[in-house]
């Protein structure tokens, strides 16, 4: 019985197709997420914020060659600091997760954005974790959670779901030439069985109640305003006149 660490299992083909797959995803969401701060918790190899604008963007991890260390459940950023974080597969993996996305919702700012992506338990690959979980071989080591599950979660925290699919609906071989013949169950997967796929992804928004954004009015800044009409000033002595005048019999 062979078991892998995480950067070995990512070489092997699996995990290069579970790759490919995720680095599609990031890179089309965090292009579009604008703000000053973006961190990557976990997976601190693989650079998931590569295609992101925003200016300070880092990986963070428990260990490793990292510019930030954190416990997870125990972020070391300030309230309110994060306009952008990312999770992958971070929740599956901890013995809190919950309390991993309570942080996640304290760090993040109003209409900050969270990208969760996880193992989907209802699906081929779940069937083969419960099958290999007792080897510790990763991923199938991990706790899966149930999409519905983390939504709600989320939903309890004040997020409001922007975006999600799932992905990787090709059964998880270890080799590379079944890997390739299976392919077409890509295309196929979201058409007629979306909810199997192996990885989900999810992107939230976090909500505060009563919060109004007040944008910038640039168009009514480049109208040119309106000018009051001059008013004719009356003299006082004119004024005077007037009051005492009275009327021609």
């Amino acid at each position: 019985m062979s078991t892998h660490s995480v950067d070995e299992w990512f070489e092997t083909p699996l995990g290069q197709y579970l790759l490919q797959q995720e680095h599609d995803y990031f890179d089309k969401t965090v292009a579009d997420v604008f703000g000053f701060n973006a961190v990557q918790l976990g997976l601190a190899t693989y650079d998931f914020l590569r295609m992101s604008r925003i200016p300070l963007r880092f990986a963070s991890d428990r260990d490793g060659a990292v510019k930030v260390k954190a416990n997870f459940p125990q972020l070391p950023f300030a309230t309110n600091s994060i306009d952008l974080l990312l999770l992958p597969h971070v929740l599956e993996f901890s013995e809190n997760p919950h309390q991993i996305l309570r942080e996640a919702e304290r760090v993040l700012m109003p209409e900050g954005q969270l990208v969760i992506c996880g193992f989907n338990p209802r699906s081929l690959w779940g069937l083969l974790r419960m099958l290999r979980r007792k080897n510790g071989e990763y991923p199938w080591r991990g706790r899966f959670i149930a999409l519905p599950r983390v939504k709600d979660w989320l939903a309890l925290l004040g997020f409001e779901m922007a975006a999600g699919r799932l992905g990787c609906y090709v059964p998880p071989f270890k080799q590379e030439k079944w890997l390739c013949r299976f392919r077409f169950l890509e295309a196929a997967g979201d058409r007629w069985w979306a909810i199997s796929g192996g990885v989900y992804f999810l992107q939230a928004v976090k909500r505060v109640q009563g919060l109004r954004l007040i944008k910038p009015n640039w168009n009514g800044a480049l109208k040119p305003k309106k000018s009051l009409a001059p008013v004719r000033r009356t003299s006082k002595a004119k004024v005077l006149y007037l009051k005492t005048r009275r009327p021609s019999a």
